[in-house]
């Protein structure tokens, strides 16, 4: 059983809470990561890429939650990719399953506590804007937090992290080489922004209209509480959506949960391929703003 948790403030509580994860995670594995990975729906078989792969439940990590949505394995895997140690998140859990905001970050975050400077995020998206389709990867250049919840509410005793600039939330040099990676492997790699919305229902045709009158290309049910948490620990993210059907009212079919499954299966090697190379390069990548 998890140690009991000290009294005192929120933050407090976290960063032992994280410091405990830590060590257990530490405790289990060789090396110390210094790249994470958020692998989402369907998009796990990454993980097993891994050379040299250790794998920690996340029920073996103390206050880290399991997710129970179908495609989220719940692993975190440490392995080498190119001779850098990098740490995956084989699935995460929703704020929709009913996870308070610093359990659904707290992932993430215990990235950053085991020493990841980067994390690549993934998902799996609806696509809206007209220049993609079921079957796409879409690099995110900016996202639209629509929530309506943010992780940094609450007790905060530094001030400094209080208000992370998300003016380049997804790194320019992380995004570069995301681009590099997909050139050289002659896959095609569409660009838009992510909205984030809560879930669990799909949306309505009127929503759709909606968010691509806000700017939207895609839309999904994760990923953008993660990356206000990262950006609060200075970590430098990049994020990619694998398009794995049209959104209500672009499309004739139904929207199915295991559709979602489907399609993700049926990118399984492009999305790979492209994310092992996309490792390889962002390792080399200089910092970004």
């Amino acid at each position: 059983m998890p140690p009991e948790r000290p009294a005192g403030e929120p933050s407090v509580t976290l960063r032992f809470e994280l410091e405990e994860a830590r060590a257990a995670v530490l405790g289990q594995v060789r090396g110390e990561p210094r790249v994470g990975v958020v692998l989402g729906s369907g998009l796990g078989a990454f993980a097993e890429r891994l050379s040299h792969r250790q794998v920690v439940p996340y029920e073996a990590i103390p206050y880290f939650p399991v997710p129970r949505v179908l495609g989220h394995a719940g692993n975190l895997c440490v392995g080498e990719v190119g001779g850098v140690t990098v740490a995956c998140l084989q699935g995460r859990v929703h704020a929709y399953e009913g996870h308070a905001l610093d359990r659904v970050v707290f992932g993430v975050r215990l990235l950053g506590a085991l020493g990841c400077h980067s994390v690549l995020v993934t998902n799996a998206a609806g696509g809206i804007g007209e220049h993609l389709d079921s079957g796409d990867l879409m690099l995110i250049t900016d996202h639209l937090n629509l929530t309506g919840r943010n992780p940094l509410v609450g007790p905060e005793e530094d001030a400094e992290l209080r208000f992370p600039d998300m003016s380049a939330a997804y790194d320019p040099e992380l995004r570069a080489a995301a681009k590099r990676a997909a050139e050289g492997l002659g896959v095609p790699l569409k660009e838009g922004v992510y909205a984030g919305v809560l879930g669990p229902s799909y949306e309505t045709p009127a929503e759709i209209r909606m968010l691509r009158t806000l700017g939207a290309d895609a839309v999904g049910m994760s990923t953008v509480l993660e990356v206000i948490a990262l950006r609060q620990l200075g970590v430098r993210v990049g994020a990619v959506s694998a398009i794995t059907n049209r959104a209500a009212g672009l499309s004739d079919r139904p929207l199915r949960h295991d559709e979602v499954q489907e399609t993700a299966k049926k990118m399984r090697k492009a999305f790979v391929g492209f994310l092992t190379r996309w490792l390889e390069l962002a390792t080399e990548a200089p910092a970004g703003v």
